[in-house]
């Protein structure tokens, strides 16, 4: 059981963060506080949160998913700067 909780755990935090590495490079291009803008930051929110139910994973894992979710855009934001520049 413990190893299903860890493996869980692990794929959520991945999920969490190279779902956003894309989602951060397409945010960048949008104009600031756009429709688009909006959508491209909180469009992995509703898979994270099903992927962490759906596994049973607590609550006390929603700090690290946001870290990462966070890492992953601003991750997508930097590359999709550096190929402007």
């Amino acid at each position: 059981m413990q190893t299903f909780l860890t493996v869980g755990l692990v794929s959520l935090l991945l999920f969490a963060f190279f779902s956003n590495i894309p989602l951060g490079y397409f945010r960048e291009g949008s104009r600031k506080y756009s429709l688009r803008w909006f959508i491209f930051i909180h469009l992995s929110i509703p898979f994270i949160v099903g992927l962490r139910m759906s596994n049973d994973i607590s609550w006390r894992a929603i700090p690290f998913t946001l870290v990462l979710a966070v890492a992953g855009q601003w991750l997508g934001g930097r590359a999709h700067r550096r190929r402007l520049d």
